[in-house]
């Protein structure tokens, strides 16, 4: 299958200049790699959410499933555990993902299902037209929030770090090369793989200017890394201030067996008599 021939005949409605644009041509790219390479495109799933991101499911030509707001990862979580053979891939805005679907976000890392999750981080909700979302800068004078909102953001790498995620990257959706790079490298990583990229909302929040004078590459041949505290530290230079530099890479990798390997093993304990006879022994002792 050519790259071009996933790209579907739906009318497409985002706004011109729109961050997600990038995303879609980028993430088409590396679905076609995959194809290319040997993946059946049947064997091939997108899961989004609600938000402008959750078009994505419209727009790309793969098996897709529209999950209700901030309920992707249960829906991938599903998807994968019932079918282990299947690429699963998710797409999620900043606002769906860290505020609806926190929880749910935390126990897939932690849990480290299998599949990639891509969160479309613009840090305002901008399909709803300009409210602040959980990585909107403190102050930020949305719909919602006229004089300025009085929360400070949430850093989501850091968070995902802490919570076990076994592959965190960042992109930025002006920096297509690298961007599709990383989308690829947390396909391959068996685990729970979660990148923020970083886009702009050319409507309600277009940060193009600062990103772009901001962002940097993390250090050659020292990431990515499975030193948390290196990992953290990278995380956290970027305090969502107009100061602090943007690194962009994969801050971490580990490997850990993932939750349906955990599942598979417990199942074949479950069929195993001398195991299940050996746990009856066990219990009643």
């Amino acid at each position: 299958m050519e790259s071009a021939d996933l790209i579907t005949k739906a009318e497409n409605t985002w706004c011109p200049g729109c961050g997600n644009f990038g995303i879609e041509h980028t993430l088409k790219d590396v679905v076609a790699g995959l194809i290319a390479g040997g993946t059946p495109a049947e064997r091939i799933v997108l899961v989004t959410g609600i938000g402008c991101h959750g078009k994505m499911a419209d727009y790309l030509g793969v098996n897709s499933f529209y999950a209700i707001h901030g309920r992707t990862l249960p829906v991938a979580t599903g998807i994968k555990i019932a079918n282990p053979e299947l690429t699963v891939l998710v797409c999620a805005g900043d606002g769906d993902c860290y505020g609806e679907g926190l929880e749910h976000l935390l126990f897939a890392a932690k849990r480290n299902v299998d599949l990639t999750l891509i969160v479309h981080d613009n840090r305002v909700y901008g399909l709803t037209t300009g409210q602040y979302t959980p990585t909107s800068p403190l102050g930020f004078p949305g719909r919602s929030t006229p004089l300025g909102t009085p929360e400070y953001p949430l850093n989501p790498l850091e968070l995902m770090i802490a919570a076990g995620a076994t592959w965190v990257g960042r992109g930025y959706s002006r920096r297509l090369p690298q961007l599709h790079e990383l989308i690829a490298a947390g396909i391959r990583h068996r685990g729970f793989s979660f990148l923020d990229v970083f886009q702009i909302c050319a409507t309600f929040y277009n940060q193009s200017k600062f990103y772009d004078e901001h962002v940097y590459d993390l250090e050659a041949g020292k990431f990515p890394t499975a030193d948390l505290d290196a990992a953290l530290h990278a995380a956290r230079e970027f305090d969502y201030s107009r100061e602090s530099r943007i690194p962009l890479g994969i801050f971490y990798e580990t490997t850990f067996p993932t939750y349906g390997e955990r599942l598979a093993g417990e199942r074949a304990k479950e069929t195993d008599p001398v195991g299940v006879m050996q746990r009856m022994i066990a219990e009643r002792t």
